[in-house]
């Protein structure tokens, strides 16, 4: 790890930077069209009387290069809370510095400090450095699970189902 690189939790008035670098995110994973929420919805989400989700932030040398998100999850079949890591992503020019290392042990930690049965995340199929990274880590694909979504007017649609008789 980098001499001048430090992880901590994120905290009001993180959300701007955060934001950015979720956009980021979005533009190297090819889904900016995705992006529809704002640096006020992450700081309530973040920060507000009922948090959502958590961030720690990755600074080097005092500046904003990367952040994990994450919140808990629920394994029935170990009867342990879990987490679930939802985004984790490192500045271009931090990378090849421990950056994404270190974000990823620190939610580890998280983990371990609060007795979660596992961490689990999502990785697109053609983003093969992510892969092997997670690989060389430890983690191990799950190729017989496929990631489900609803959004939405059909989450909308399927909300309704339950109103009808």
């Amino acid at each position: 790890m980098h001499s001048g690189l430090a992880i901590r939790p994120a905290r009001p008035g993180d959300e701007s930077v955060l934001f950015e670098m979720i956009r980021e995110l979005a533009v190297f994973e090819q889904l900016e069209h995705l992006v529809t929420g704002s640096a006020d919805g992450l700081a309530r989400d973040l920060f507000g009387t009922a948090p959502r989700a958590e961030a720690l932030l990755a600074e080097l040398d005092g500046s904003a290069v990367g952040f994990a998100l994450f919140f808990s999850s629920y394994s029935t079949f170990l009867t342990r809370a879990g987490i679930y890591l939802e985004d984790i992503y490192v500045r271009p020019a931090a990378r090849g510095r421990g950056t994404g290392r270190a974000l990823l042990a620190a939610v580890a930690g998280v983990a371990v400090e609060r007795g979660a049965g596992r961490l689990e995340w999502a990785v697109l199929d053609w983003n093969e450095k992510a892969i092997g990274f997670y690989e060389h880590v430890g983690a191990e694909r799950l190729r017989e699970w496929q990631l489900c979504r609803i959004t939405g007017e059909r989450l909308e649609k399927l909300s309704r189902l339950s109103e009808t008789p």
